[in-house]
């Protein structure tokens, strides 16, 4: 009988493939929340979404790795969630009428369901377990991926950083880089641009535009890397930078792609 571990391989290798307050009313589902978190925080070796036995050595059950909501199919270019039974590798409408400055895009997992949930805790409340759960969920979607010559974290500005606390994309860049044996190299934000929240795709990217420096010349080969691409925008304006510094390929990499209906 098949093993868990490769049954989890399986599914992975499937994607690789192709490629605000809350009232009072609220407060049981607030104390079971934290409840589950500090469950999750001291049952290590439990799935980090249904608290059952994890697989071993990864922070999931079987179940709920298969459940996931992957991203098959996906544009190989921007990695936009395609219907199912799209062609494997054809190019979204948008990439053909408007291909980004980034070459290809790894993002294994579509930005819903349980995936949502998970990087909230991550990028708002500063979880490292949720953390180190989408940093193992992307590593398993990048196993047979091509290593960079260089990994650069989208830069959040200082203002925003202070707000938030971290820049959870350079969190995730410097725990893979030494995974990869990948140089982690250093972007700069040039402005504290609006939120992009609310803003389609031509808004977002004139938001960006000349937004990022990248100190050069960098190698011919580099990977970016953020949490989630909503639209590709910010992705788009750092990859421009880096092409200015040097670098002649450019690949985007994130844990989770948005759905464009979900979007507006």
């Amino acid at each position: 009988m098949e093993n868990m571990a490769n049954r989890s391989d399986k599914v992975a290798a499937k994607w690789r493939a192709s490629v605000a307050g809350q009232g009072w009313r609220n407060w049981p589902r607030l104390a079971l929340s934290g409840l589950d978190g500090g469950l999750r925080r001291l049952l290590p070796g439990r799935c980090a979404f249904c608290l059952a036995p994890g697989e071993a050595g990864q922070p999931w059950c079987q179940a709920c790795f298969e459940t996931l909501p992957w991203n098959l199919p996906a544009c190989p270019r921007c990695g936009e969630p395609q219907p199912s039974g799209s062609l494997e590798g054809r190019l979204c409408g948008h990439c053909l009428a408007h291909p980004p400055s980034f070459d290809k895009t790894w993002a294994p997992l579509r930005y819903q369901d349980e995936v949502v949930s998970l990087m909230q805790r991550f990028k708002f409340q500063a979880s490292p377990r949720a953390g180190s759960v989408l940093m193992a969920l992307l590593e398993a979607g990048l196993t047979d991926v091509p290593r960079p010559d260089a990994l650069i974290a989208v830069p959040l500005h200082p203002n925003r950083a202070r707000q938030r606390g971290f820049n959870q994309a350079e969190w995730l860049a410097r725990r893979l880089a030494p995974r990869l044996g990948v140089p982690l190299r250093l972007a700069r934000r040039l402005g504290d641009t609006p939120s992009q929240r609310g803003l389609d795709r031509s808004e977002r990217r004139r938001n960006l535009k000349e937004g990022f420096e990248v100190p050069g010349p960098l190698p011919g080969r580099v990977a970016l890397l953020d949490d989630v691409m909503t639209t590709g925008a910010t992705l788009d304006a750092l990859a421009r930078a880096c092409r200015r510094a040097g670098a002649e390929a450019v690949e985007a990499w994130a844990v989770a792609r948005t759905p464009f209906s979900q979007l507006w």
